[in-house]
């Protein structure tokens, strides 16, 4: 994907991920994981601790970088959260690089998702 297809791809997953968090603003990265996250937790509560919302992000790379092969999901636990195993090595590459993976991942993620036609969740922070 080229960057400047990469880049239009990107602002819109934040407009989605704006219009289904209600927000003003268009969210950073970590928002777009917590909501990946939220969506593979499959459930939302009014609020979460930072444990909970570190664990939310995590969930969120897993998920997204499943898509290409780096983990896999292996279950959920007695709570219900979900679980992934590392299959793969992440690539070893700088900070911008990585971000630029997440990103693609996520608008793969985000047009699957469109795909369901299944609608972005309504949630209320």
């Amino acid at each position: 994907m080229e960057d400047w297809e990469l880049d239009f791809e990107w602002l819109h997953v934040r407009n989605l991920v704006k219009d289904a968090m209600r927000r003003e603003t268009l969210p950073d990265m970590n928002m777009v994981l917590f909501l990946v996250g939220i969506h593979e937790l499959g459930r939302w509560q009014k609020g979460y601790t930072k444990e909970e919302k570190q664990d939310l992000m995590h969930i969120g790379v897993c998920c997204l970088l499943a898509q290409e092969g780096y983990f896999e999901f292996v279950g959920r636990d007695q709570d219900g959260w979900p679980h992934y195993r590392q299959v793969l090595e992440v690539p070893s590459v700088n900070t911008l690089e990585q971000e630029r993976l997440l990103k693609i991942c996520a608008v793969k993620f985000f047009k699957e998702w469109a795909k369901s036609e299944v609608d972005a969740p309504d949630i209320k922070t």
